[in-house]
């Protein structure tokens, strides 16, 4: 046994590690894009509440449904992994154009969280999102 890890502590660590594997591998790996999209997700998520305490309009049922789109984002990406397996694609295209759609979405969406907090964020950022989304379409 690993020194300071007991029983539960070490069962507890393998599950993660061997959930966080699979997820990476059934994504099509763990490259900057794939972190870039988790990041904005998570992000837009946390600006998504905040906002909501600010404005006062907390409702349990629409972070819900909030959660679970971007749990839906990320099957659509596995999806785009096997129609670029099923069409032969020696790079990943359809994974790509799903990541970068979804980036530039998410992108706008935590945008649009920022200026409901009052945060200003420089023209570049907002316009290189903007690119990401219309290279999606």
């Amino acid at each position: 046994m690993l020194i300071g890890l007991n029983t539960y502590e070490f069962s507890f660590s393998s599950c993660i590690a061997v959930v966080g594997t699979t997820l990476s591998a059934a994504l099509g790996g763990w490259d900057i894009a794939m972190k870039l999209l988790v990041f904005l997700m998570v992000f837009d998520y946390i600006t998504g509440f905040l906002g909501a305490v600010k404005t006062h309009s907390v409702d349990s049922e629409v972070m819900f449904w909030g959660g679970l789109r971007k749990g839906i984002i990320l099957a659509v990406i596995i999806v785009a992994i096997l129609l670029d397996e099923r069409v032969g694609n020696t790079d990943p295209l359809f994974r790509t154009m799903a990541i970068y759609f979804y980036t530039g979405r998410e992108g706008i969406s935590v945008i649009e969280n920022l200026g409901i907090l009052g945060v200003y964020l420089p023209p570049g950022i907002t316009k290189a999102l903007r690119q990401l989304q219309k290279k999606g379409k």
